[in-house]
């Protein structure tokens, strides 16, 4: 006896179940769940946060905005300090590491705690054409980075105002 004898569908595929397209959907649900667990994994083998495409489960919240100056780049970062983070920039990216370590110990009726954790994280930043990385400048408050990219004069010349004309 086979396995495919206990389910009903699996005797007659006619009887089988089908979606819209055709398709199983039980296999559909096991293709989905292989995909979560293989994008969890690759996440881990990748530093979670690690490239820059991927928005990671565990890497901090960044936002990039860009003015006809510069370009900001915002990065909370709670409870860490600026001698916890390190910023280097290339012509074409802005790379931000970090690492976070904390430990607290407490003994109290008897009892000894003692927890400790550790975590690193780097995310990194395409730059567009014409940023001026040489006067980059970074501030660090209440656990909020924040670096400003300025743009160099030739690429603030070449912005261009278009008129909206009501229709």
């Amino acid at each position: 006896m086979q396995i495919s004898d206990l389910i009903p569908w699996g005797r007659d595929k006619e009887k089988r179940p089908t979606n819209e397209n055709g398709s199983n959907p039980l296999m559909a649900l096991q293709r989905d769940i292989n995909n979560v667990f293989e994008d969890f994994w690759d996440r881990v083998e990748n530093g979670w946060s690690g490239r820059g495409d991927v928005v990671g489960m565990f890497g901090p919240s960044t936002d990039v905005t860009e003015t006809d100056n510069s370009l900001d780049v915002s990065v909370e970062l709670p409870g860490m300090t600026e001698k916890d983070v390190d910023i280097s920039v290339s012509h074409d990216a802005i790379t931000i590491r970090g690492e976070k370590k904390a430990e607290h110990e407490e003994e109290r009726k008897g009892v000894y705690m003692s927890e400790r954790s550790y975590g690193s994280f780097f995310r990194t930043v395409p730059l567009p054409a014409g940023v001026d990385a040489d006067k980059a400048d970074a501030t660090f408050k209440n656990g909020v980075l924040t670096i400003s990219l300025p743009k160099t004069p030739e690429a603030q010349a070449k912005i261009k105002r278009i008129p909206i004309k009501a229709a």
